[in-house]
């Protein structure tokens, strides 16, 4: 039997937000960090507070994973299957949340921890060509890190391609475990180690309830039919009815060329024809 999902949000949040597996988080937050002894993360708060809507409730639900380390520092792990309107506004905004939700009233702003953004794509996202980037707030001239309190990773599935014989650190293995288990029915000898392992055994089917794998099949529908609905509704015009859409995009949604372009996955030529 084939593992779930792992690029579903639900499952992508049982596989990494379990309070009883806490080292899968952790293994995976150093793989992205690129950290290593004697800098590697050891232990982390997983927020609890962020729970998935009833099963009615499909409209943009809050899937991410949020923790601390023990120094305090907040991470955001989320997966994105489909490209969204002004994502990047979103993403700074759910950042910048986070920050400003570390105060209490009366709390002097020395107690702001950084806040690490990490977003899995099951998409293209950046014009760099390597499947893991970093960004962050740099002088231009000098490259000077002086608001360092926020920092972006984007991990892009599409643009990771090794094989199994090509595994050799940990952020491989966890890019082909997200990329490649719904298409598996056995774990591979190379990721036959913890916590890869308990990775793959949170999507085996008998490890869900009832309830918990009928919100990951309705999400999972709910995805395909808004992607599925957006592609049909473009590809059905000709080339007036797409530049009609382009108008409408910039008209009503005041996007920027770049953005239209980057959304119908179209030539900037063309959006700017």
């Amino acid at each position: 039997m084939k593992f779930l999902d792992p690029t579903n949000d639900v499952a992508f949040r049982k596989v990494f937000a379990d309070e009883n597996h806490k080292e899968v988080l952790i293994s995976f937050l150093n793989a992205v960090l690129g950290l290593s002894e004697p800098n590697e993360i050891v232990e982390v708060e997983i927020d609890k507070t962020q729970q998935p809507p009833p099963l009615g409730g499909m409209k943009e639900p809050i899937l991410d994973v949020r923790c601390r380390d023990k120094r305090g520092v907040v991470f955001i792990v989320e997966m994105q299957v489909a490209k969204q309107h002004h994502f990047d506004k979103r993403l700074l905004f759910y950042a910048s949340r986070a920050y400003t939700n570390q105060l209490a009233t009366g709390d002097d702003y020395p107690k702001l921890n950084q806040v690490i953004m990490i977003v899995v794509t099951d998409f293209e996202l950046t014009a760099n060509p390597n499947y893991l980037s970093r960004h962050q707030i740099l002088d231009k001239d000098t490259g000077e890190q002086l608001l360092k309190d926020f920092e972006f990773f984007f991990v892009e599935l599409p643009k990771f391609s090794k094989g199994e014989s090509e595994l050799a650190t940990w952020i491989d293995k966890w890019l082909y475990f997200l990329k490649n288990a719904k298409k598996l029915e056995a774990t591979p000898d190379v990721l036959q180690e913890t916590p890869i392992e308990t990775a793959f055994d949170s999507l085996k089917r008998f490890n869900w309830t009832l309830e918990e794998f009928e919100y990951y099949e309705k999400r999972g529908i709910y995805l395909q039919d808004e992607i599925q609905r957006a592609l049909f509704q473009f590809n059905r015009g000709k080339a007036e009815g797409k530049a009609e859409i382009v108008l409408n995009l910039r008209k009503r949604k005041k996007m920027i060329d770049e953005e239209i372009a980057d959304f119908l996955d179209l030539p900037l030529a063309f959006v700017q024809s």
